[in-house]
């Protein structure tokens, strides 16, 4: 006996959803009509149709111009990654193959945390694109940025040379971080494990300062110029330190106000890019797909005024 399967649900048209996502973001049908060069009655009729397929109304008419119902808010979100999605497998075949270098810095921390399922989805998207990674520090990778050697640069806002045009792509808490089993976090003074203080860190800062407004008394007995360093003192159980939302290696904890420890301030990642790259399409893209690579993990993507 045949099981009757159930008919696939018709598939949505880009070109319906392009017009409704310029709607919902313009405010007018009218725009929206002018920059895909159709009528304003034939971008009614396309979002009527949309609304037919979906079976709800996804527009509505304001005193402050088109906004989306409930439901078409809901829609506005995903029609967007559609697009993009769409746009990158039209774009993907029809565009020659991407050659170059691009010359890319990142601290380690940032590379192990946030880099790979990003330089690996631009590898599969642009295979004749071969990048050159550097892994160093903030304090480093500001002057490598400032001489040249570098094409763009992940870097911890606040250390970034002053004038250069960047990107916020993340921000996040600054958090603690030890091995339980110690019990650090009751010393006095209590030892940390921070970067060198001859370098302009940012977190070292916010933790110093920290501790200074709670009247703790602190020593730091260990630097390093770079994060797996820092969590190398902290898992032998010789200092605490701070970091960023990342996956900790085994033996080391999250740690707070229930181990007495001062609340730290929120801390930013910034994108520079090289005016000598802007415009580049290799060194382009790479852009893109880490500002969206930080975006699907809850970056914000905000320009940054130089």
């Amino acid at each position: 006996m045949m099981v009757a399967m159930a008919a696939p649900p018709p598939g949505l048209d880009p070109d319906l959803l392009r017009s409704f996502v310029l709607i919902a973001e313009g405010g007018s049908f009218t725009r929206a009509a002018e920059r895909v060069g159709r009528t304003q009655s034939a971008i009614s009729m396309q979002i009527r149709r949309l609304e037919e397929m979906l079976g709800h109304p996804l527009l509505m008419r304001t005193p402050k111009g088109v906004q989306p119902t409930p439901q078409g808010a809901w829609l506005l979100d995903r029609a967007r990654e559609m697009l993009a999605l769409n746009d990158e497998i039209i774009g993907n075949f029809r565009a020659p193959p991407m050659v170059g270098t691009v010359r890319l810095g990142t601290p380690d921390d940032y590379a192990l945390n946030w880099l790979p399922q990003i330089l690996a989805r631009f590898a599969e998207t642009y295979p004749a694109v071969e990048l050159d990674v550097t892994c160093l520090n903030s304090d480093a990778l500001a002057v490598h940025f400032r001489e040249g050697r570098l094409d763009m640069t992940l870097i911890s806002e606040g250390q970034e040379p002053q004038g250069a045009p960047a990107q916020r792509v993340w921000r996040g808490p600054l958090r603690w971080v030890g091995s339980p089993r110690h019990g650090l976090h009751r010393r006095e003074p209590l030892p940390l494990a921070l970067s060198r203080p001859d370098a302009v860190c940012t977190w070292r800062n916010a933790a110093l300062t920290a501790l200074r407004k709670q009247g703790r008394a602190a020593r730091v007995t260990y630097n390093s110029a770079t994060q797996t360093g820092c969590f190398t003192v902290a898992l032998a159980g010789l200092a605490l330190t701070v970091s960023t939302p990342t996956t900790l290696p085994e033996g080391l904890s999250w740690m707070g106000e229930a181990e007495g420890l001062p609340a730290l301030p929120d801390m930013g990642i910034l994108l520079l890019r090289h005016e000598a790259a802007m415009g580049v399409p290799a060194a382009d893209a790479l852009a893109r797909h880490i500002a969206e690579g930080f975006g699907r993990a809850g970056g914000t993507g905000v320009p940054i005024a130089a």
